[in-house]
C-alpha cells in the first residue's frame, strides 16, 4: 500500500516493461482543473460509469502512474495491471481525490507535499482508473453459530450457499482452485481475506484444512458459500491460528 510501504511499488515498477515519460503538466496544472482547499488539484479526464463514490469504509481497484513533481517515476501499472487497495492506506491526497471519483473514471491529481503522508518531500502527480470500488467484507450476522437452514455434514462441517455456480462440475481432493475467502472466529473477529488484499489465493485442495478440503469439494466454480468448521477440521493442533469454530466465505473462482 502507497502509505504503507513504498517498496511495494517499487517492487511493481521493475515489472513494468515501458516506463512513460513525464507528462508535460507534472508541475503545471491547466486552467481548468479544480483546486481545493487543502491545495490538492484534480482534472477529470473521462467520466466513469458508476454513480456511487468510495468512501474509506471501501477497497478500490486502481490503475494508476505517479511520479514525484522533479519527474521522478514512482510507480507505473500497465493496462493489464491493477492493484486493490484499502482507501484509508492510501496518501491522504491521493486518497481525497479517489473519493471524488466514481468506477470507469480517470482523473489527474496534483498532490501537495503536506498531503503525501510525509513519505516524499516533495509534491506528487497522480494519473489515476478508478477500476471497481469493493465493499469491504461484512462479519456475517449468523458469525456465532449455523442458522437453522444451514446443511451439516456427517463430519460436523456446516454450509449455506450464498449464490449458486455454474456447470456441474466439482473439484476433487487432488485439485487446484483458486478462490476469493474471508475468515472470521466466531465472535467477528476477521483475521484473514484475500479480498481485502486484493488477490485471489490459488492451492491445492489436499494442502488445506479439513474443512476446506471437504467443503471446496461441494462447489462449482461460481459458487459463494458459507462455511462453519468446526475446531477440529481447523487447526486443532496449531496454536499460533485462530482457535475454536472458524466462519469462511468462500467464493470459488476456478477449478484447475
Amino acid at each position: 500500500m502507497i502509505r504503507v510501504s513504498l517498496i511495494l511499488l517499487a517492487a511493481f515498477s521493475l515489472l513494468a516493461a515501458d516506463k512513460p515519460a513525464p507528462p508535460a503538466d507534472l508541475t503545471t496544472p491547466p486552467g481548468d482543473a479544480e483546486k481545493l482547499a487543502d491545495g490538492l488539484i484534480t482534472k477529470r479526464v473521462a467520466a466513469g460509469t458508476g454513480s456511487e463514490h468510495p468512501t474509506d469504509d471501501d477497497l478500490v481497484r486502481v490503475r494508476f502512474t505517479a511520479w514525484k513533481e522533479d519527474g521522478t517515476l514512482i510507480q507505473h501499472l500497465s493496462p493489464t495491471q491493477s492493484l486493490v487497495l484499502p482507501v484509508p492506506k492510501m496518501i491522504p491526497g491521493w486518497a481525497e481525490a479517489v473519493k471524488l471519483m466514481v468506477a470507469g473514471e480517470h482523473r489527474i491529481a496534483w498532490i501537495p507535499q503536506p498531503l503525501n503522508g510525509g513519505k516524499i518531500d516533495l509534491g506528487m502527480y497522480f494519473d489515476t482508473e478508478l477500476l471497481e470500488i469493493v465493499p469491504r467484507p461484512t462479519t456475517p450476522p449468523d458469525v456465532a453459530a449455523p442458522p437453522a437452514d444451514a446443511t451439516t455434514t456427517p463430519s460436523g462441517l456446516a454450509y449455506k450457499v450464498l449464490r449458486a455456480g455454474s456447470g456441474d462440475k466439482h473439484p476433487s481432493r487432488g485439485s487446484t482452485v483458486s478462490v476469493h475467502y474471508s475468515g472470521w472466529t466466531t465472535d467477528g473477529h476477521m483475521f484473514d481475506s484475500s479480498v481485502v488484499r486484493g488477490t485471489p489465493s490459488e492451492f491445492p485442495l489436499g494442502e488445506v484444512i479439513k474443512g476446506w478440503t471437504e467443503g471446496l469439494q461441494l462447489m462449482k466454480a461460481g459458487e459463494k458459500t458459507r462455511f462453519w468448521i468446526p475446531a477440529k477440521l481447523a487447526y486443532p493442533h496449531d496454536k499460533t491460528k485462530p482457535q475454536g469454530m472458524l466462519v469462511f466465505d468462500i467464493e470459488l473462482l476456478a477449478i484447475k
